[in-house]
């Protein structure tokens, strides 16, 4: 089994305790997004790969040699300011995180520059300007980015009077498309999307996939089934986070989908709880995951 830590929040920037807490107790209680009481169970010893999806890296650096088993880092590190990640680290500290993971890793981590959404402030100039700092300064740590493009999710639509999002036209691709395959080049990585409309690789993209089955494959010497539910191509992930428990709070986010329901999440977090929020109740349904 491969777990994804996560898709639905942030685990590692903010629940990493109640993550290392899992670890030690053997298993996690995972609540299925659509069904409050049915709960699935997964043993460590079920597990072959972590694959950490982050913003911040920077809470977990000092605790790897407690993870049993092979992980992967995926981090994000977009050139926004707080008017759109709130509460995102200090972007200098997550470069230094990034190359702090690539050093103390078996698998150098991979960069995500997600979501590109263009307005009059993030131009897109700015965003080549950002991405050629970022692969300069990652040049040696990162060997593959995947960018992706902001999609009209519900947040984003509720914070759009704030963003002044607007679409991306297609010269716009091309320069975005022929800039940053030039300078991941120029700097020994490679660039891809993974599942987007927008089709780059006559730019010099790769086509590609966040995770494939040849790539799990190689780190656990197992074969697994790709992602039906998601349709993308990538490998078969079980995501053990939950929605709207997120404190970056980007306003671009789709996991964060009703942000009033956030900070009562948050409120019922107990790092030493088998759930991620709040705890089993009577009547709760629990079934083995494998």
């Amino acid at each position: 089994m491969i777990i994804n830590a996560s898709g639905r929040t942030d685990i590692v920037g903010f629940y990493t305790p109640w993550f290392l807490n899992r670890i030690k107790e053997g298993y996690f209680l995972v609540q299925n997004p659509f069904d409050a009481h049915f709960l699935s169970r997964i043993e460590m010893k079920d597990i072959d790969l972590i694959v950490f999806c982050t913003k911040n890296p920077l809470p977990i650096l000092g605790s790897l040699d407690q993870i049993p088993v092979p992980y992967l880092f995926q981090v994000t590190l977009t050139p926004y300011h707080q008017d759109v990640e709130p509460n995102v680290a200090n972007k200098k500290e997550i470069i230094k995180g990034i190359q702090a993971l690539s050093l103390c890793s078996k698998i150098k981590p991979v960069l995500r520059y997600d979501p590109i959404l263009v307005n009059s402030r993030y131009t897109v100039d700015y965003h080549v300007r950002a991405f050629s700092k970022l692969c300069k300064e990652l040049d040696g740590y990162v060997e593959k980015i995947i960018v992706s493009f902001v999609d009209v999710y519900k947040n984003v639509r509720f914070h759009q009077q704030e963003l002044q999002c607007r679409s991306i036209g297609s010269e716009d691709m091309e320069k975005i498309g022929l800039s940053f395959a030039q300078l991941a080049a120029k700097h020994h990585m490679s660039v891809q999307t993974c599942f987007e409309k927008q089709d780059l690789s006559e730019y010099g993209f790769k086509k590609d996939v966040c995770l494939s089955v040849q790539e799990a494959y190689a780190i656990t010497g197992k074969i697994f089934k790709k992602w039906k539910a998601r349709n993308c191509g990538c490998v078969e992930m079980v995501d053990i986070g939950a929605y709207n428990t997120c404190q970056h709070l980007c306003k671009y986010c789709y996991a964060n989908y009703d942000e009033r329901q956030i900070q009562r999440n948050i409120d019922r977090h107990d790092p030493l709880s088998p759930l991620l929020i709040g705890h089993p109740r009577v009547g709760d349904v629990i079934k083995e995951r494998r």
